[in-house]
């Protein structure tokens, strides 16, 4: 049975950002006002778990008709530092999809060739077509969180980087991609035990860098980095979703519920096709497969002579 509406509407509404500001504002409080812990419109974790099941299904079928109707596609764009679990959100929401409809990209420090052009270069050719969910795992976010928290751009710089973004985000949407931001918000003690578990973890080391506590050693202004790119960035039509993620559970069952809401928004469906002479057709086939049955069985009745 498909989640109830309310219960997906109540999670969209709690997690989303819309308390716009005109500049970017290392004072915002928005990462302050949410607690990295917390389960806003989750009954309980056993029901939590029960209902994602039940959401894998739908977005499966949604997924598809999406994917065959192939007239507008979603961008799904994921931020988050270190251990917030973007990797794994992207394994356990879409593990129930067609691989066929799902693309992800992911975008580390630019490279020679890519610092060589406009910022957004990169991510142009990395957008969905129709038809298409793409994920992105970190984004053309990065460049304008990283600059703003090392303060190695100017303000003026960053916010023509802001424009710039919306511009290029409202393209994409009148062109058919509907956008779903999410900021995967984890907790400074429960990133220490993350970290820790890669470097105790023998099966886990490919994951550690030591880039990571740099990171690290820069929370409080990847913070208000982050807490300013949101409030400046986000709006009632295309708000930020601030997910709390220190409980793995609660951040996939609230991820899904958001992209099978969006989903359900667009309300794809399967294309009509008209098919010629469909009695011919089947007749031929039924022809083809009565043909082959009595070759098979012909075969079969020598061998058991012989």
């Amino acid at each position: 049975m498909d989640l109830e509406q309310e219960v997906i509407d109540g999670v969209w509404d709690s997690l989303k950002i819309t308390n716009r500001e005109s500049v970017l504002n290392l004072d915002s409080r928005v990462l302050k006002e949410v607690d990295p812990d917390s389960t806003p419109g989750a009954f309980s974790k056993e029901q939590c778990l029960l209902e994602t099941e039940s959401l894998r299904l739908e977005l499966g079928i949604l997924q598809e008709k999406l994917h065959a109707q192939a007239k507008s596609s979603v961008l799904l764009i994921l931020q988050g530092l270190d251990t917030a679990g973007k990797d794994g959100t992207i394994r356990r929401v879409f593990d129930g999809t067609n691989p066929q409809g799902v693309t992800v990209s992911g975008f580390k420090a630019p490279t020679e060739l890519e610092l060589s052009h406009d910022f957004l270069w990169r991510i142009h050719s990395k957008c969905p077509v129709n038809g298409m969910i793409t994920i992105f795992n970190r984004s053309h976010y990065e460049d304008l969180i990283v600059p703003l928290a090392y303060q190695t751009l100017p303000q003026e710089a960053l916010e023509r980087r802001a424009r710039s973004i919306e511009e290029f985000e409202e393209n994409l949407q009148n062109n058919g991609t509907r956008i779903l931001r999410v900021f995967l918000h984890i907790s400074y003690r429960e990133q220490a035990e993350r970290l820790l578990s890669r470097i105790d973890v023998e099966k886990k080391h490919w994951k550690f860098s030591a880039a990571d506590l740099q990171t690290r050693s820069h929370w409080p202004e990847f913070q208000r980095a982050y807490s300013a790119m949101i409030s400046r960035t986000s709006d009632h039509h295309r708000p930020w979703h601030v997910v709390p993620a220190d409980h793995k559970w609660y951040r996939d069952w609230a991820v899904m519920s958001m992209v099978v809401r969006l989903l359900r928004e667009m309300a794809p469906e399967y294309p009509e096709v008209t098919l010629p002479d469909v009695d011919g057709l089947r007749r031929e086939l039924l022809g083809v497969i009565d043909k082959a049955k009595k070759h098979s069985n012909g075969k079969n009745s020598k061998s058991t002579s012989n």
